[in-house]
């Protein structure tokens, strides 16, 4: 069974965008180390333009074969003529009950009972489920993540869009990984346990 996983990238006070959702400042804080890393161990989470300038075009994929990602992640993109962000993962969807076609073949789109949807795609066989964002698409699907990768930035933002609008109900987590970079990012991973 495929896991779904929460890969985000957060400010350290735990923010994954503007109050707007925007998230373009956490550019402002890569550094050479940092990218290489993901460029390596995570490149199917780096656009496919962004894969054509890291020279990594060709690169496959370590952990995710599947990327879901609400309208709101997907729709900057979008502005800037990019249809299929990911067109280098087999399967690309989109959440969303306002459009009615996809605006590219590769995209597939995600509507009504979200959480049975996911399900159905975790009985699948394959590599793990990325759920790319944002906040109101974790909260729909908090029980059906079984693994939180946090990408923390070292920026604090002060307000902002949260991981997620769940609401307070504690969830057990283990922590399986922690990698830190010297220009000052974190990368934690967490297995979600059995309540």
């Amino acid at each position: 069974m495929r896991k779904l996983t929460y890969f985000i990238a957060t400010s350290v006070d735990g923010f994954i965008g503007a109050p707007n959702g925007d998230g373009d400042f956490f550019y402002s804080h890569l550094d050479a180390e940092f990218v290489g890393h993901l460029a390596a161990e995570y490149p199917e989470t780096i656009s496919a333009q962004a894969r054509v300038q890291l020279g990594i075009a060709d690169a496959a994929p370590q952990r995710f074969d599947a990327v879901i990602m609400g309208r709101n992640t997907y729709e900057p993109g979008l502005k800037q003529g990019m249809t299929s962000p990911y067109g280098h993962l087999p399967e690309q969807y989109v959440v969303s009950g306002s459009l009615a076609t996809p605006p590219d073949p590769q995209v597939r789109l995600i509507s009504g009972d979200l959480a049975a949807q996911v399900r159905e795609l975790k009985a699948r066989d394959g590599l793990g489920i990325w759920l790319c964002g944002g906040a109101d698409l974790a909260t729909q699907l908090i029980d059906e993540i079984d693994e939180i990768i946090v990408k923390t930035y070292p920026v604090f933002a002060g307000t902002g869009m949260p991981m997620s609008r769940a609401g307070f109900d504690v969830r057990l987590l283990e922590l399986t990984g922690v990698k830190t970079f010297g220009g000052g990012q974190i990368i934690s991973t967490y297995a979600v346990r059995e309540s």
